[in-house]
């Protein structure tokens, strides 16, 4: 692992492996640089950096107010910046993809592609809700291999699951101690998160339709319930360029390994600049 410091002071945690075309993975809202360890030995000819947000994995807490959107697109800038890259795709699973949507906005000139997993300029707020319920606490489970053995139900929506991941799963997002797993991200990401929806969901449409001009890829959990079937189909309707594919036996989120997310993520690498 390796850090840099953003203007605020803070310390931030990011990987850079591989070389070719430099793409900038950014991960789920509550999780770490792991979201991408098992696409990572399948993508040939790139750069892939991955970043631990603020208040995520080895990154540092920097609290409640500092945990949003603009600031983590900020972050993702500078980490750019701290390794003399002028540009970059971005690779953005769930949160990732609403900070990529953010920076084709608002600071197109530093993007030269933009992939999105299982996530749109409209939320469901069935999937919103259930981020609500767990987001900030700890889970009941007391070790790892029984979280993994919680998974498969807790999980609705996937099926076909690659044997030994939810394991996985349970090991990337949770730290096994004597008291039971704790999560590995600082709590006051839930007061941020609860914050951020106060007012109610918005769409934000004007910041898929500033991608026009980037490649662009869509994968989308067949069974998703954070991304319906309308909005992506309304999302292709606005790009018709756009790569997609629906992953079945996938809810929110794909992993990224499936064949159909691999085929998706290859032809959108080969559409970067």
């Amino acid at each position: 692992m390796k850090f840099f410091t953003a203007d605020d002071g803070a310390k931030l945690a990011y990987l850079d492996e591989g070389a070719g075309v430099p793409v900038l993975a950014l991960s789920g809202l509550t999780r770490t640089v792991q979201d991408f360890d098992y696409v990572a030995p399948h993508l040939d000819g790139i750069r892939l950096i991955r970043m631990d947000y603020r208040g995520r994995g080895h990154s540092a807490w920097t609290g409640q107010d500092s945990y949003n959107v603009p600031r983590e697109g900020a972050d993702a800038l500078q980490l750019l910046d701290h390794l003399g890259l002028d540009k970059a795709a971005i690779l953005g699973t769930s949160r990732g993809g609403l900070i990529g949507m953010y920076l084709a906005a608002t600071a197109k000139d530093r993007l030269i592609g933009l992939a999105l997993n299982d996530v749109g300029p409209a939320l469901n707020t069935d999937g919103l809700n259930k981020i609500f319920d767990y987001i900030g606490r700890n889970p009941a489970a007391k070790t790892h291999a029984e979280m993994a053995a919680k998974l498969p139900a807790a999980m609705t929506g996937f099926a076909n699951v690659p044997e030994g991941r939810w394991l996985s799963e349970s090991q990337h997002h949770y730290t096994e101690t004597e008291a039971g797993l704790k999560i590995n991200y600082d709590p006051a990401l839930r007061e941020a998160f609860l914050a951020a929806f106060k007012g109610g969901v918005a769409e934000v449409w004007p910041l898929f339709d500033a991608t026009e001009g980037l490649p662009l890829a869509l994968i989308h959990g067949a069974n998703s319930d954070l991304l319906s079937e309308a909005t992506a189909q309304e999302m292709r309707a606005r790009r018709p360029d756009m790569i997609y594919t629906s992953v079945p036996d996938r809810a929110h989120i794909p992993f990224l390994d499936e064949p159909q997310s691999l085929a998706s993520l290859r032809a959108w690498i080969t559409k970067l600049p």
